[in-house]
């Protein structure tokens, strides 16, 4: 089932489904401490020579740390997704196992310490008064990218072999824990992949926006057909 997002004018040209949950391209403290911001839209030469350094079904990824202009850099969510989104590209999603191992093994092979994901909690305006929503720490969260809803946290998703999301975190407890929440009053409204930080090896934990990682990118079919339908010719 899809958490679909309205997006603002100067992208409707992306072609995005019909909306039924509300999320506007302008970003506010939802997504951390940098209110005001937009979805990037995608940049046609940077598409066209986006990196290829691994795939998955025929969508291309990259790992930011390996390209060498980006090597050192890291970023809050939304900052993450526009990176990816001037690539024609987006966060990664995680939707199945055989996904999530690969990644797993990317991180554990790169000795990568943490990285963000397309995983977000709906709780921003629209999500109200949604059944199927709530709990929202166990039935709100979605991948962004693709607005297809993430299954259930306390539980090992259909067709996996295990939960993804860790069982232990700051507040010793599974996650989604929203732990920060009770440090500072910021929610931790994304999903990242952290490399074994509380003993607990690769695994998912929602952690707040506004902390920096590195990002894997994911081929985005929407953007991709987006770039190709306004600049004919081009190679993608």
């Amino acid at each position: 089932m899809k958490v679909t997002l309205v997006i603002a004018a100067v992208c409707v040209a992306v072609s995005l489904a019909e909306p039924a949950v509300s999320q506007g391209v302008r970003t506010t403290t939802t997504t951390g401490t940098k209110p005001g911001r937009f979805l990037s839209l995608p940049n046609a030469d940077k598409c066209a020579k986006r990196p290829k350094e691994f795939s998955y079904r025929g969508r291309n990824m990259f790992l930011s740390s390996h390209v060498p202009a980006l090597k050192d850099k890291k970023f809050d969510w939304l900052d993450g997704r526009n990176l990816c989104r001037e690539y024609c590209m987006d966060l990664v999603g995680l939707e199945t196992q055989e996904k999530n191992n690969l990644i797993f093994r990317v991180i554990q092979q790169n000795d990568v310490p943490y990285i963000w994901t397309s995983g977000r909690i709906c709780d921003f305006n629209g999500c109200e008064n949604r059944p199927d929503l709530e709990p929202k720490n166990i039935f709100g969260w979605f991948w962004s990218a693709t607005r297809e809803k993430i299954q259930a946290t306390n539980r090992i998703p259909i067709g996996w072999g295990y939960n993804p999301w860790s069982q232990t975190g700051h507040k010793k407890r599974p996650q989604p824990d929203n732990a920060e929440y009770d440090i500072n009053q910021t929610k931790e409204q994304c999903l990242s992949v952290l490399n074994n930080v509380y003993n607990d090896g690769i695994a998912w934990h929602d952690v707040a926006c506004y902390h920096e990682k590195p990002v894997i990118c994911e081929d985005n079919d929407e953007l991709l057909r987006y770039v190709a339908a306004t600049n004919p010719g081009i190679r993608l």
